[in-house]
């Protein structure tokens, strides 16, 4: 958000106005809470504000709802249930309430999933994930170490942290273990909140932070590598974020990161064939089957792409369906074409 529209929308909140209401959402850093921009509650000064385009965003970035403007609750008050099985989430420890936990609560899998829609504007489990990420890689936007972003975010418990990073990371968080550590990071972009994992072998994640195979894409990583992902700072991380503010202003075309590509020997065929598609190009994907050589393997190849763990960088949004149609992206559709928008491939309304 460029300072001028900060500056509008602070404004609003500074006069409880609804003008921004359910666009943007007062994110307060020094107490990890997300309001409404009318809320009553007495106003943050402005060094202590991010503001965010949904609670899903707000979530994932590690914050919880007000409890006095209620800023995941739509126009109608939620069930009761819903409400304690909301606060249960968020209170807890990382771990998964599975459909057949539900069942043992006396709940419906398939009528939770339809209030949360309702009421939250996303499915149980999306937010379940949502608070997990939120709490495991809250830190990350600081670039502190486990211990140090446990105590700086409030959590009741150092295990508490643990036990939600391992959650998601699928790693122990130890310093000192004899591995080589990766160091992984907090990216903000005008798409939204990505999470970036570097080594002394390159960068070898940088997913968006809402994609749903995030936590599978950190678990592979670790079990392929051998390599503990730990918050903190490595040079090719300020390097990726210098390059994607570059590509993002459009001053840059071609990324120079060193890459960790880790997969299997065909993921990694198909891999350096995405990187073969030059900026504002497109390609099918049974152009890409014919190129390394499978031209009959178009599935095996979009399920490849799918597995990709470096979107942006290993392109894979240029590439599209036989008939042109733009299909197929684990950040999400709308991604894909403002990625392709953004690159002159596809006519459209740039951001």
């Amino acid at each position: 958000m460029d300072k001028s529209l900060f500056d509008q929308v602070y404004a609003a909140v500074e006069r409880r106005s609804n003008e921004f209401d359910r666009v943007w959402y007062t994110c307060v850093k020094t107490t990890k809470i997300f309001c409404r921009p009318m809320c009553a509650a007495r106003t943050p000064f402005a060094k202590n504000v991010e503001f965010l385009g949904s609670p899903k965003e707000a979530i994932h970035a590690g914050y919880r709802p007000c409890k006095r403007c209620k800023p995941l609750d739509m126009a109608d008050h939620a069930p009761d249930w819903a409400i304690d099985l909301r606060c249960r989430v968020e209170a807890g420890d990382g771990r998964k309430l599975r459909d057949q936990d539900l069942r043992e609560m006396g709940l419906d899998p398939v009528v939770v999933r339809r209030v949360f829609h309702k009421f939250y504007g996303m499915s149980f489990h999306e937010f379940q994930r949502a608070v997990r990420m939120g709490k495991a890689l809250v830190g990350l936007r600081s670039g502190d170490d486990a211990v140090d972003a446990a105590i700086k975010t409030g959590y009741e418990s150092e295990s508490g942290f643990r036990a939600a990073f391992e959650q998601v990371i699928g790693a122990k968080v130890q310093v000192g273990k004899d591995s080589e550590p990766a160091w992984a990071r907090w990216i903000e972009t005008p798409m939204g909140g990505m999470v970036a994992v570097a080594s002394e072998a390159g960068l070898g994640i940088l997913e968006f932070v809402d994609r749903r195979m995030l936590e599978t894409q950190f678990k592979r990583y670790t079990e392929r590598t051998g390599r503990r992902i730990v918050p903190g700072n490595h040079a090719l991380l300020d390097q990726t974020v210098a390059e994607l503010e570059e590509y993002f202003t459009g001053s840059r075309r071609e990324f120079g990161i060193a890459l960790d590509l880790v997969g299997t020997g065909f993921q990694e065929q198909v891999w350096r064939e995405l990187l073969t598609i030059g900026y504002g190009e497109v390609r099918s994907y049974g152009e890409q089957a014919r190129r390394i050589g499978n031209p009959a393997g178009v599935r095996a190849v979009g399920r490849a792409n799918g597995d990709n763990r470096l979107a942006i960088v290993v392109p894979c949004h240029r590439v599209i369906g036989g008939d042109g149609s733009v299909t197929g992206y684990g950040g999400g559709l709308w991604r894909k074409k403002r990625l392709l928008e953004l690159e002159g491939a596809i006519q459209g309304s740039l951001m």
